[in-house]
């Protein structure tokens, strides 16, 4: 079985700046690579200032916070990740957009390195024959945030081989997450049921069976789930539960899985949820407030 001592994470977003976190203080050597400098600072900034949170709960201690930070290290060149054990992609949820960042991510890493996806929906199998080492490739989907939540699904490709799904959940127990193995069919496990219920609440919206509120009141208290479906929608971002819902209905060509015209008005608009700071909620006030 290989062994990991050094992950790259591609992209340093919301979900790439969590891996790079969690890998760091789990002990790993981390290289977050994103297209500018700026992003990395941003993400660095972010990274600790969520370390600074689990020292003031006491989740970690201060000596932790400091030796994780300093296990990673900034690459705006994918050249950057040449010597790293696993690669994690962590871009958009566009198949073609993350079929060129494995293109050329292969030319520079090493032979026996391991690639994987933390794509939510897209085939693992198809984003493996895209690059130069399918038997290497795996799906290491995590849940947002990553520090906080506890699964991470692992998808074997057709050609992913076993010494690779070994080490990849060796690395996720490192992580200390827990571990549901996903067959790979759109979506995996977590949205192929998280997100039609999440497509059916804004139906639900749209057919003006209840507002905004009424609906995430009533399965917050109704069925006791700590956030709304519409809240939830605003925090995944709405431009990533289409992306996901037009996997689904494409890869399983089921009438159930058609995005609401509704989600898909939004994301025209460019109201994507809390990251451009309108969705099903305006995030701009002091409080949320409803936009339908």
């Amino acid at each position: 079985m290989a062994t990991i001592k050094t992950v790259g994470v591609i992209g340093s977003g919301q979900m790439g700046n969590g891996i790079a976190h969690v890998a760091a203080l789990a002990g790993f050597d981390v290289v977050l690579n994103d297209v500018s400098a700026e992003r990395l600072k941003s993400a660095m900034a972010t990274i600790n200032g969520n370390l600074t949170r689990q020292v003031a709960k006491k989740i970690i201690t201060e000596d932790a916070h400091r030796k994780a930070l300093a296990r990673i290290e900034s690459a705006d060149s994918i050249d950057g990740l040449a010597a790293c054990d696993l690669v994690i992609e962590t871009a958009v949820e566009k198949e073609e957009i993350k079929r060129k960042i494995f293109h050329d991510l292969c030319a520079v890493l090493k032979p026996d390195a391991i690639v994987a996806s933390n794509t939510s929906s897209i085939s693992i199998t198809r984003l493996a024959a895209s690059t130069d080492r399918p038997e290497r490739f795996i799906g290491i989907h995590f849940m947002n945030p990553v520090p906080v939540m506890e699964l991470v699904e692992l998808i074997r490709g057709i050609a992913t081989d076993d010494a690779t799904f070994e080490a990849a959940r060796d690395f996720v127990t490192k992580l200390g997450k827990q571990i549901a193995v996903s067959e790979d069919f759109p979506a995996f496990i977590v949205n192929r049921i998280l997100l039609p219920m999440i497509n059916e609440a804004i139906y639900t919206l749209y057919e003006g069976v209840g507002n905004v509120e009424a609906i995430d009141t009533a399965m917050k208290l109704g069925a006791h789930h700590p956030m709304g479906p519409l809240e939830l929608a605003d925090f995944i971002g709405l431009d990533t539960c289409l992306s996901i819902m037009q996997v689904l209905h494409e890869g399983l060509a089921d009438s159930k899985y058609r995005p609401c015209p509704l989600l898909v008005k939004y994301v025209e608009a460019g109201w994507l949820g809390r990251k451009s700071q309108r969705g099903f909620y305006d995030y701009r006030g002091d409080k949320p407030v409803p936009t339908r």
